[in-house]
């Protein structure tokens, strides 16, 4: 692993665990400590015995409990409402959204480590409670320095010192800073596409460049006991957490810029410097990029990138290989691509109707979008994520206007309210950005869209998701590129994939394979149960 040998002054990040106490008793078990006790490599040497013997006490006493039943509908319906996988690192509930290790977003962002008072929570302190469970960031202040090497890892001593560092950078991810060199093949590797290739296409590709230095396939050949497996894991998945946003940052100067590489800036954090590498020192853009990448980080383990990296995985894939896959499901439009067509809808209103748009205007326009048939790709996942019956909409409906009820950035797969990723956008643009005309847009649509698809009847969830909000904050602040959206998306869940996949490995998760049938099975075995 190559590191730099030096590293700049390290502040710890004040802690705010004092508010504890605000918490639900739901999150009761969640263990508040100082991360000064141990580094994160030595946190979870010590958790892992621990939940190894966890996962064999419930495989013995609940392993013949059933989840539930398992229909056709579930079958051919793309397993929705199936309960068919371990994921550690999130939980999302219908009605409460996601929760990180058990945190909500708005407890997230009173307890986790902040660049500044009141600001929004930093990407590192997300990554340590996502691994840990715990809650990192203390009330001390380092000075790291590199020591030693030894096995190839950097052995970091911290000394106790007061900070006056301007811009304090956590702790807990010191070798974030430190192993985010990428190498220039990666670079050549990019550049053998065409500029006009996909940002995703790039993204992808580069990360697949990465994979040359992985330390999970050295340790593989060499032979290595699958106790261990999860050691180059760890490193081979902060490696990867800590280059991606270089590798993203270059596609995007590749793309739309100048192509020069902006080089990173040591005295800034994850989310900080990404932005900065991108081209935008705004402070108010740090702080977006900060959030963006939190909350953006994981949605628990059935998504189509969660479950792709988590399935690669399990081959003993190595984490470049695993995220890689991940990304390629992530392009898709009916994922993580659905957020570039909310901003470009979203222009659309704009174009034909003006900025200053009357509410009896955007009805008018959204009848029109479900009307009209657009996003024909997408319609099957936005029904569904919706909670719309198909089945009596095929009824009521005739084929070449099976596509309306399509709003771009509203209803959720499993969500049943608003997403707490939309509010938390919303309460940053109300903050920073009230005056904002796109953003008044989308505050407007929140108030029109819902009512008329829950009119539809048949909508269980007719409120905007993440996707609804992200595009309009990035747009004011010059990110204006809606294409390279999903690359930041990519970014994001390098945090959530790379650490449930280190737990894969530590817990020995077993090579997944699911029984598949075919429609001659179905027809010849479940008339009976129908």
């Amino acid at each position: 692993m190559a590191f730099f040998r030096s590293v700049t002054a390290l502040s710890r990040l004040r802690s705010r665990v004092g508010q504890q106490s605000n918490l639900s008793n739901s999150v009761r078990w969640l263990q508040m400590q100082s991360s000064a006790d141990l580094d994160l490599h030595s946190q979870l040497k010590e958790m892992i015995p621990e939940q190894q013997e966890r996962l064999k006490k419930v495989k013995s006493e609940l392993g013949k409990a059933q989840l539930g039943n398992i229909t056709v509908d579930m079958v051919i319906g793309g397993m929705r409402g199936m309960t068919g996988l371990l994921w550690e690192t999130s939980l999302l509930d219908p009605d409460e959204g996601i929760r990180f290790r058990g945190l909500s977003i708005p407890e997230c962002q009173k307890l986790l480590p902040a660049a500044k008072p009141d600001g929004e929570p930093l990407p590192e302190g997300l990554l340590w409670l996502l691994l840990t469970g715990k809650v990192g960031g203390g009330l001390r202040c380092d000075m790291i320095s590199c020591t030693e090497q030894r096995a190839g890892r950097w052995l970091v001593q911290g000394i106790e010192r007061s900070c006056h560092c301007p811009r304090p950078v956590p702790y807990i991810p010191l070798e974030l800073h430190i192993i985010c060199v990428v190498e220039y093949y990666v670079y050549k590797a990019i550049d053998a596409l065409p500029v006009t290739a996909h940002p995703m296409t790039q993204f992808a590709s580069g990360v697949m460049a990465l994979q040359v230095q992985s330390e999970f396939q050295e340790a593989y050949e060499k032979g290595i006991h699958k106790s261990k497996y999860w050691e180059p894991t760890y490193e081979d998945s902060l490696n990867l957490i800590a280059r991606v946003p270089v590798v993203a940052a270059y596609v995007y100067q590749r793309i739309y810029k100048d192509g020069k590489i902006i080089p990173k800036d040591d005295s800034l954090d994850y989310g900080g410097n990404f932005s900065h590498m991108l081209g935008f020192d705004d402070p108010k853009m740090l702080e977006l990029m900060r959030l963006y990448v939190t909350i953006h980080s994981d949605h628990e383990g059935g998504n189509v990138s969660a479950h792709t990296g988590h399935l690669v995985a399990s081959a003993l894939s190595d984490p470049y290989l695993s995220f890689a896959a991940a990304l390629n499901g992530l392009a898709g439009p009916l994922h993580g691509l659905a957020n570039q067509e909310v901003l470009l809808w979203i222009k659309s209103v704009v174009d034909e109707c003006g900025e200053n748009v009357t509410t009896e205007q955007l009805k008018d326009y959204v009848w029109k979008t479900l009307n009209s048939g657009k996003n024909s790709s997408a319609v099957q996942f936005c029904i569904l994520r919706s909670g719309f019956n198909t089945e009596s909409l095929t009824v009521t409906l005739t084929p070449e206007r099976f596509h309306w009820p399509v709003v771009p950035g509203f209803g959720h797969g499993v969500l049943r309210k608003t997403d707490p990723r939309y509010t938390c956008q919303r309460e940053f643009a109300l903050k920073h950005l009230p005056d904002d005309p796109l953003f008044q847009l989308v505050s407007k649509l929140f108030e029109v869209v819902p009512p008329i698809l829950t009119k539809l009847g048949k909508v269980k969830n007719p409120w905007p998701n993440v996707d609804a909000h992200s595009g309009v904050l990035l747009n004011h602040f010059g990110l204006a590129e809606a294409r390279y959206y999903t690359v930041l998306f990519g970014v994001s869940r390098s945090l959530g994939i790379c650490s449930q996949l280190i737990w894969d490995r530590a817990l020995g998760l077993p090579l997944e394979r699911p029984k598949s049938v075919t429609l001659d099975w179905i027809e010849k075995n479940c008339k009976k149960a129908a």
